[in-house]
């Protein structure tokens, strides 16, 4: 691709008792006459911690280093200040994070790249999942995936498959496996990449996942090697335990639409696979909280239908008392465990889903997480799944680990039911409560977590740990349960020389890989616990996990990954971070309005007769005083979603119009705004603007007025201001006010049309749910900008953002507002976002084309 060619690429993962070391090394040749940048991009699962980096240019090596945050910080700031750049990993995708590099090589010159990341496959439904993402963008002369796996306990079953594997593809997977070995490699040639016969572009393009699991002849399998040992607990065939579940659901008004429509399939298909030995219940909550039943209710035939035809009617509205659901579920688990309504050996569980953050009865985070810990005191799980991008990740992650639960992001997208019924699945066969085990103190330091909530069927319990002597080679275990029947307990033990045995093949084995599979899982749980703990626990957490971090090399939130690139880079320096999932940033309060502006004043005064194609949206950030703005390019007739907030029900979309002919010297064609539809479903009031008229319905009433008006209009709840010619306001009862200004042309202008421009006042007065091209920015937003240079014009200096945990180049220009001076304008200062606002805005500016003004 543009001279530069991959010619091999090749991703090598060993696994070796569930640990998987993988490497990627690519390697490139600058085909063309002059230097050349050459990426080398990959994406990795977001559970995976980079361990290593290199990049090799004409023999020699310049390695990754990997420091404390703080430090690497520093230097990045420091590469920043001398105009480098910067920034190497971003979250991408639902499963993945992305790795990024580029260097600048010489003609014929060659690179290699090299990354090494380690990941604990975890086990789930009865299998060990890894996933490859596969997209080298250009078809690979020399492209392997090879994948050996070693077992001690015996490999029972082995598969592989790619979302872009064809039929013709299929025969390139060779798969073999027997004892304790299995391997899986993957080599298409040239041809069988391509998309057709004679096309260069290549198919592999998607997921390469292999599934295996182990023989399983006694409930668990203990290892031990070089004073560390790793212990593996999934028991079989135990009957399955009754579980106690409720569901408290989010139905405020922002869950309205596809998300609450989402959410009943899903409920309706859970509800076919509820056994009848369960008891359930549903809680509904958004500005009041609803019961479906008074106490939890046995999954009988009857009750099941009965629930069906509750879920079949659940609808979405009002505001968020997540904090009065989450009680009334508790309660109700309380009240059933106390009064014996349930069994005694149950698992109990609160799954609780919502879109938003909490805004009516007690809706400061902290309290609610201190509350819900103080009610549950243990004795049952919570699962917090956040639907969209609108959710405290944070604080919906903090609860759930302070009550034994995990949180987990629902994306918002046609699969959105298979994602919801996916997580119920994982949670649905509870074997066993209130899993220990307990190894002897005296013997062994650094114990990972060996306290469970819950075994769930298909899953497995691991536990890790160091040895105080690192020259003892024997352990016991004493295993305790609460199971459907019976308690289980046994002692299970092991020694080094039986490890020993077991790994006599051990070729496949990469250095020392249960200490190593030890420090990624204490690491794990350190991170995991330092959510949730403040103050000296807090900083002791860090400190642990940040030690371990930079002693076994791994990539972690807490640690950095330096890259200096070679002198004809100007010894650039890159750095590598762990995004989080928590991804939100607390900003500084937005104190200003947030304006959307319509305006190409190519035709307005002469000075701007140069600019073409100027931004339709100015973001003011009064923090940075300083704005952003950006264009969005797409064809006359469409119509964008501008502002959608569900809890006021105020919504507006805008049509685009373009000139009254192609603009043959244009690469881009101008659009405006033609016509603005300002909806408000709680008045059940329309208002629809055009440069010609302006009408409001109320209800089945139509009231129309035109531009040579002068008129203020009173109702319940609204006022309407024309001014002649110029611009009308438009004030809702809740606050929230609108400009629209009329821009006016030469009538015989050969190009232009009159067009529109739309401002907010009192934005404020909208909810934290708004959204859409403009509401989105209703809430604070922050950015950095770094190392400015000269551009493609000269007046006009580009520079890098970070905006939203991500990395735009953008480009210094100005904008005029139109609200003072509809005729001139002032001159407002701005950084511009390229491609419709990509990075910028939530999701690609076509998410927000919708098919009507109402």
């Amino acid at each position: 691709v543009d001279g530069i060619e991959i010619y091999s690429m090749k991703i090598d993962s060993k696994v070796t008792s569930r640990f998987a070391h993988n490497v990627i090394t690519s390697r490139a040749v600058n085909r063309g006459s002059v230097s050349k940048e050459v990426f080398f991009d990959v994406e990795l699962p977001k559970t995976a911690f980079i361990t290593n980096f290199s990049m090799t240019i004409d023999g020699v090596t310049y390695p990754g280093i990997i420091k404390e945050k703080e430090a690497a910080k520093k230097q990045y700031e420091k590469a920043v200040s001398r105009g480098q750049t910067a920034g190497l990993v971003k979250a991408s995708g639902r499963k993945t994070e992305k790795f990024t590099v580029s260097v600048n090589i010489k003609a014929a010159s060659k690179v290699t790249f090299e990354l090494t990341y380690e990941e604990l496959l975890k086990r789930q439904f009865g299998k060990y999942e890894m996933f490859i993402k596969v997209k080298p963008k250009q078809l690979v002369k020399d492209f392997e995936i090879e994948v050996d796996i070693f077992e001690p306990q015996g490999i029972t079953e082995l598969e592989a498959e790619g979302t872009f594997i064809t039929n013709e593809l299929q025969n390139t997977i060779k798969k073999t496996f027997s004892g304790k070995k299995g391997h899986i490699s993957f080599k298409p040639t040239l041809d069988q990449q391509r998309t057709c016969a004679n096309c260069s572009q290549s198919v592999l393009n998607g997921d390469f996942t292999v599934r295996y699991d182990v023989k399983r002849t006694t409930p668990d399998n203990l290892q031990i090697v070089n004073g560390y040992f790793v212990h593996f607990f999934a028991p079989t065939n135990l009957p399955k335990l009754s579980k106690n579940i409720i569901f408290v659901l989010d139905t405020s008004g922002s869950m309205n639409g596809r998300e609450i429509q989402q959410t009943k399939e899903a409920l309706l298909k859970i509800l076919k696979d509820i056994k009848e030995d369960d008891f359930f219940n549903f809680i509904l909550f958004n500005s009041e909280v609803s019961t479906w039943k008074e106490t939890l209710i046995k999954a009988t035939p009857e009750n099941l239908d009965e629930a069906r035809k509750f879920v079949r009617q659940i609808s979405a509205q009002g505001m968020t008392n997540l904090h009065g659901g989450l009680m009334r579920g508790i309660d109700i688990l309380n009240a059933a465990h106390e009064e014996n309504l349930v069994p005694k050996r149950s698992a109990s569980i609160i799954i609780m889903l919502t879109d938003g953050q909490p805004n009516v009865g007690i809706s400061s985070t902290q309290e609610i997480e201190k509350a819900v810990k103080k009610a549950i005191d243990g004795r049952y799980t919570l699962y917090n799944l956040g639907f969209g991008s609108g959710v405290d990740y944070g604080f919906l992650e903090r609860m759930a680990l302070d009550n034994k639960g995990l949180a987990r992001r629902i994306y918002p997208d046609s699969d959105a039911a298979l994602q919801l019924q996916g997580f119920y699945d994982e949670v649905s066969n509870p074997m066993l409560i209130d899993v220990e085990l307990n190894y002897p103190e005296n013997e062994i330091s650094d114990l990972t977590t060996n306290s469970f909530k819950h075994f769930y069927d298909g899953s497995e319990i691991v536990v890790a740990g160091r040895f105080v002597d690192s020259n003892q080679n024997h352990l016991s275990v004493d295993v305790r349960g609460e199971g459907a029947n019976d308690a289980l307990s046994y002692t299970t033990q092991q020694d080094a020389e039986q490890t020993a045995q077991a790994f006599q093949e051990q070729q496949y084995i990469f250095g020392e890989y249960i200490e190593r599979l030890w420090a990624y899982l204490t690491i794990e749980q350190l991170l995991e616990k330092r959510l949730t703990a403040t103050g000296e626990e807090k900083e002791r957490l860090t400190a642990q996990a940040l030690a371990l971090s930079l002693l076994y090399k791994f990539v972690t939130p807490l640690t950095s990954m330096v890259v200096t690139k070679p002198e004809e880079n100007n010894n650039e320096e890159g750095i590598a971070d762990k995004p989080t999932e928590a991804w939100h940033v607390v900003y500084a309060k937005l104190l200003l309005i947030v304006k959307l502006v319509s305006i190409k004043p190519s035709f307005i005064t002469k000075s701007y007769e140069q600019i073409d194609g100027d931004p339709h949206f100015i973001i003011s950030v009064p923090q940075k005083k300083d704005a952003i703005c950006f264009n969005i390019n797409e064809n006359p007739g469409m119509i964008l979603n501008l502002i959608n907030d569900p809890v006021t029900g105020i919504t507006v979309n805008g049509e685009l119009i373009g000139d009254k002919r192609a603009n043959s010297n244009a690469k881009i064609q101008n659009s405006y705004f033609g016509k603005l539809g300002i909806a408000n479903k709680q008045l059940d009031v329309k208002l629809t603007v055009t440069p010609e008229t302006i009408t409001i319905q109320n209800g089945d009433e139509k009231t129309g007025f035109t531009w040579l008006d002068s008129v203020t209009l009173q109702q319940a709840g609204l006022t309407l201001i024309i001014n002649r010619k110029k611009n009308l306001v438009l004030s809702m009862g809740n606050g929230a006010s609108f400009v629209v200004v009329l821009h006016q042309v030469w009538k015989k202008h050969p190009l232009h049309q009159d067009f529109l421009g739309l401002y907010t006042l009192k934005s404020d007065k909208l909810s934290e749910r708004t959204h859409g091209l403009l509401g989105q920015f209703f809430r604070p937003i922050d950015f950095t900008i770094l190392e400015i240079h000269p551009g493609s014009d000269p007046k006009k200096p580009d520079a890098t953002m970070i905006v939203k945990n991500n990395e735009l180049t953008v480009t210094r220009g100005w904008q005029k507002d139109y609200r003072r001076d509809p005729k001139h304008g002032v001159d407002v200062p701005c950084w511009f976002v390229h491609d419709n606002g990509a990075g910028l805005i939530d999701g690609v500016h076509t998410d927000y084309v919708v098919s009507s003004l109402f």
